[in-house]
């Protein structure tokens, strides 16, 4: 037993070589091997590198139930190390996880998003993946570069067929978006909404970010003041929920024009790409009502989710 396991663990041989060298079957040097390990004769170790955050992660996959987290190690608390930090990790997680025949749904106006899909390598071994924009992305000129270069990047670099959403985030009215669903092309999109395996969404606070106020898929003071009167703390494609996650169902909400919580909540792969600490009430917010199934972040904000009071 201890030959095997020396050969075996610090010889680096196979358990074929391992048989023919001791004249044993192949049978009895697997035997020999679980034994080993049974009696406490061999242990492994697993060696964790400072920069990765293992614990970080087990601790809010347990807490709230994630299929994964992943915490990207970045070296301050500073917003464009967050931002970059992030959009790598998420970078990595769609590259290396992306299987054929996926429908890829993505958010507009998410500046996280913006630095995934600028850190995304090409992947070419994903035939029939679809590229969905799950938010409208119409909106003022400037800003609405944005949010068509999430869609038909990522669609390149997956090799994959890009599908817009001809539609502003926020319309005018509920009427303005009864007719705008009348348009084919915006129903084709929405239609698609359920088909979504893999969805990929920012976590907004109540006040919207710089990109998402320029774009004019904002809400006036007053609404926002509203919203906040109402115990909203957060938003994923600009629909809004409480601290526990719950979606706030109000004249705001039927002016949106993007996929629902509910239909993310349901997405096989749901994955929430989001840091700083003016967005931990929604991140815990999110993660209380299980809105999403996989997490991004980064090793501060997690640190702090993990140690705020619940």
């Amino acid at each position: 037993m201890a030959k095997v396991a020396r050969l075996y663990y610090e010889r680096a041989k196979t358990q074929t070589e391992i048989a023919a060298r001791l004249d044993l079957s192949q049978a009895s040097v697997s035997r020999l091997l679980k034994r080993a390990r049974d009696v406490g004769m061999v242990r492994t170790l697993v060696t964790i590198p400072e920069n990765l955050h293992a614990d970080l992660e087990e601790a809010l996959q347990d807490r709230y139930h994630l299929k994964q987290a992943i915490v990207a190690d970045v070296p301050h608390d500073r917003s464009e190390d967050i931002l970059r930090g992030i959009g790598a990790a998420a970078a990595y997680y769609v590259e290396t996880t992306l299987h054929p025949n996926e429908v890829v749904g993505i958010s507009s106006w998410s500046v996280s998003l913006l630095n995934m899909v600028d850190h995304m390598q090409p992947v070419r071994n994903v035939p029939g993946t679809t590229v969905l924009q799950i938010l409208g992305g119409i909106g003022n000129p400037t800003a609405e570069v944005h949010a068509n270069h999430l869609v038909t990047r990522l669609a390149r670099l997956i090799n994959a067929e890009p599908h817009m959403l001809p539609a502003g985030g926020v319309v005018g009215s509920a009427r303005s978006k009864q007719v705008l669903l009348e348009d084919p092309y915006v129903r084709s999109a929405v239609e698609m909404f359920d088909k979504v395996t893999l969805a990929l969404v920012g976590v907004g606070a109540v006040r919207p970010s710089e990109l998402l106020a320029s774009s004019g898929n904002a809400f006036s003071e007053a609404e926002l003041l509203s919203l906040e009167q109402a115990g909203a703390v957060g938003d994923i494609c600009v629909h809004f929920f409480d601290s526990n996650g719950v979606p706030l169902q109000n004249s705001v909400h039927d002016r949106v024009f993007g996929m629902s919580l509910e239909q993310i909540r349901k997405v096989p792969r749901s994955v929430a790409v989001a840091g700083g600490q003016h967005k931990l009430p929604a991140l815990r917010g999110c993660l209380r009502g299980g809105l999403v199934n996989v997490l991004v972040t980064d090793c501060f904000t997690a640190q702090a989710i993990l140690t705020s009071n619940e």
